[in-house]
């Protein structure tokens, strides 16, 4: 019974000194001697070594931090290793940051040109990783390492520190998809894209309004009218601040609409009288316009304006125009020109006047 429960020391032995040893990269020495407890032939090994005072270690103070682009971070850490190594003094050799390469080829941030002149190690009880005027590039994962005169004697800290840098929206930039011309009832989409870290949030204005129109980086028209026509802007925005883009203009074209006809002046028209007629039509491009009489083909005006500047009676009849530019054509209703009633009055005050010259000269007192 003594050698089995001797047996069942030296497992329990073993057992706590691995227990104690494998979640840490640790030394240990053993060191043991032969005692003859059963009898002169039997002997087992009793263990006398102890756990090294220190093990291979780092410590990060935060694992996840946030800065703002400009700024300045401080990552603060604790490395630890054995005093002693198979009987020899640990001494430290070298100590880095790296956020490129591998543990064993990593490239020292003091010796990395995207880091040149804005960091500093910091050696005291308090260890400390000092980078300047980050960027947003600074982003990463950031890892101490350090090596020993011990062979196998180096150690890197993982899984690190995630340094993430912030920074407030930059000028936001419009796109207008498709970049071609555009046309009224097609589609289209205003993009508006701004760099920032957290991402922006967006909303959509038009120009003299100041109701949101699109919450989303982006603005869609799937039939755009030419009531659309306007400057559009957005703003970027996130809790670090906030920018608005400049204007783009968006300029529907479309096909004339319906012409409409005026004639001035409004009055009753009298033969020899001065008359205009003007067509005019919503269009864009511009509308180019053509005039023409019912009934004959002829264009008697390529102009918004038909002029009359000694009307007769030849000209009374029905008048249209034409509004046309390359997206299409419309034609006016057609308006009447009447001079039937102003040419009697105007033949009833001749004959008035002729009729006048017969009449006797009376004088104050009397009649010849």
């Amino acid at each position: 019974m003594r050698e089995e429960e001797a047996a069942v020391q030296l497992q329990l032995c073993v057992f706590f000194i691995v227990a104690e040893v494998r979640d840490k990269l640790c030394s240990f020495s053993p060191q043991y001697e032969t005692r003859n407890i059963f009898s002169e032939y039997q002997t087992i090994l009793f263990f006398t070594g102890r756990l090294s005072q220190h093990c291979w270690g780092v410590t990060y103070t935060s694992t996840q931090i946030c800065a703002v682009k400009g700024s300045t971070v401080e990552i603060k850490y604790r490395y630890t290793y054995p005093s002693r190594t198979q009987y020899q003094i640990t001494k430290v050799q070298m100590k880095l940051w790296f956020t490129k390469g591998f543990d064993h080829q990593p490239v020292d941030l003091k010796s990395d040109s995207d880091y040149t002149g804005r960091v500093e190690y910091r050696s005291n009880q308090d260890c400390t990783l000092r980078i300047t005027e980050l960027r947003e590039s600074d982003s990463a994962v950031y890892k101490f390492r350090f090596i020993t005169n011990h062979q196998g004697g180096s150690y890197t800290g993982s899984p690190g520190v995630t340094l993430t840098v912030t920074d407030a929206p930059k000028l936001p930039s419009v796109s207008v998809s498709p970049s071609a011309e555009i046309v009224e009832g097609s589609s289209v989409t205003l993009t508006c894209s701004s760099d920032a870290n957290p991402a922006a949030n967006y909303t959509w204005y038009k120009e003299d309004g100041h109701k949101r129109l699109s919450e989303d980086s982006q603005l869609v028209f799937s039939s755009i009218q030419s009531s659309d026509s306007g400057q559009y802007y957005c703003r970027a925005e996130n809790k670090l601040g906030m920018k608005r883009s400049g204007s783009k203009l968006i300029d529907v074209k479309y096909a004339p609409k319906l012409p409409s006809v005026s004639v001035s002046p409004s009055a009753e028209i009298v033969e020899g009288s001065s008359v205009t007629l003007t067509c005019s039509s919503d269009a864009n491009p511009a509308a180019n316009y053509t005039w023409y009489k019912e009934g004959d083909h002829k264009r008697l005006s390529e102009d918004s304006q038909l002029v009359f500047s000694s009307i007769q009676s030849s000209d009374s009849g029905q008048y249209y125009c034409r509004a046309e530019n390359k997206l299409g054509m419309k034609r006016s209703g057609s308006k009447l020109i009447d001079l039937s009633g102003g040419e009697l009055f105007h033949q009833s005050l001749s004959a008035l006047l002729a009729d006048l010259k017969y009449l006797p000269v009376c004088s104050a007192t009397l009649c010849n």
